[in-house]
């Protein structure tokens, strides 16, 4: 099998791509930053608003695990260009190829304004959009796309509401939106045979979690982790969060008042 990853050289594709490898499985890494595949990987460089250069890109793969584009908040004219132009040449070049599984790395700022439900509520997994950012706006664009290729020519499309993935979490707000580099590996691994279409909230299962995990279980996903086991040390130093505060009452945290457009 071999599984197309973009932007493979940032952050969240270094975590994941160890966590990937398998026997008899090639992962064909894909960004504009070059570097060196390992065991089971193999490399090209591909600008996602090339079309011939993502049509090479695609060309015998099985799955594509979309993390490409800006990762961050942009001007517009940047956010559209990589992340809406770019999303759209993929998904065109995948589907003449007969790529059958995309898994889209979404974001929750595509959700930022929602609040905390009432209490002992999930935000559900299909939230309407509220996107808090032109980053967010652009991966709302990610769902509707996923969401028009699958009705229209039949691809199966999971698009992840990705929390926040590091090592552990650094902060209190972390603490609720925090998925581990594993659990994310596995969320990945149950999209990538997932028949249809979903929307699914990244995000491990954490005793302080807030968003919805329904979705990602009715696909396989089984979360390892809680960030609560690394919750000691974060509270030591910055004390229990105020779950009032827009940091930890809505979804995008202090995206959702910082200035629109304003790089990150």
């Amino acid at each position: 099998m071999r599984i197309l990853m973009t932007g493979a050289a940032g952050k969240v594709g270094t975590l994941l791509r160890p966590r990937l490898a398998r026997d008899g499985r090639i992962l064909r890494l894909s960004d504009l930053r070059p570097l060196d595949p390992g065991h089971g990987e193999e490399w090209v460089t591909a600008d996602l608003c090339d079309e011939a250069a993502m049509t090479h890109a695609v060309k015998g793969v099985d799955a594509v695990i979309h993390l490409g584009g800006q990762s961050r908040e942009h001007p517009w004219a940047d956010i559209v260009r990589a992340n809406i132009d770019g999303l759209h040449v993929l998904m065109e070049v995948a589907r003449k190829e007969g790529v059958e599984h995309l898994v889209l790395m979404g974001s929750h700022h595509a959700a930022g304004f929602h609040t905390r439900p009432a209490s002992g509520q999930d935000l559900p997994d299909y939230a309407f959009p509220r996107p808090d950012t032109y980053y967010g706006v652009s991966k709302v664009v990610m769902e509707a796309m996923g969401s028009l290729y699958h009705d229209r020519y039949g691809m199966n499309v999971t698009v992840i509401r990705l929390g926040t993935c590091n090592e552990g979490s650094a902060d209190t707000r972390g603490l609720a939106t925090w998925i581990s580099p594993g659990d994310l590996a596995a969320l990945v691994e149950a999209a990538l045979t997932a028949p249809g279409y979903h929307v699914v909230w990244g995000v491990s299962d954490n005793a302080r979690r807030w968003w919805s995990l329904d979705e990602a279980r009715a696909i396989g996903y089984v979360s390892k982790d809680d960030s609560e086991t690394g919750a000691a040390g974060v509270l030591a130093q910055h004390g229990e969060p105020d779950l009032s505060d827009p940091e930890h009452d809505r979804a995008g945290g202090m995206f959702t008042i910082r200035p629109v457009g304003e790089a990150w």
